[in-house]
């Protein structure tokens, strides 16, 4: 009659170590090294998003600091180009302008002079 420990021995204790066709124990897969990969693998792809979400978040940021110098030209160009159109559109220069080309107000008479000496 076996001994209790014997009965009671883990089945794989028992058989010895599994063999497969070649003759080799057979592979075992190590649960706490495959944990380990899948941790790291884990780790690897956070690291990856919080650094491309930081990258995108520069590049905004460098963006929106060209778009804002661009604006800030462009606000000084648009001052520039209403002062020179209220100039431009002030009455009197108007007259100026128009006398200039030959145009005259109606009911108004107009002088030619001619034969002037030179200076």
């Amino acid at each position: 009659m076996p001994s209790a420990a014997a009965t009671y021995a883990p089945r794989r204790a028992r058989q010895g170590a599994r063999r497969n066709r070649s003759g080799r124990p057979a592979a075992r897969v190590r649960w706490d090294r495959l944990g380990r990969i899948a941790m790291l693998a884990v780790l690897v792809a956070l690291v990856y998003l919080y650094v491309s979400a930081g990258a995108h978040l520069l590049s905004s940021w460098k963006q929106a600091r060209r778009d804002n110098a661009a604006v800030a030209t462009m606000e000084l160009e648009h001052q520039t180009l209403v002062r020179a159109h209220n100039a431009l559109s002030s009455p009197g220069n108007l007259e100026i302008q128009a006398s200039q080309l030959g145009m005259v107000r109606p009911g108004e008479r107009t002088y030619v002079v001619s034969n002037l000496p030179r200076n």
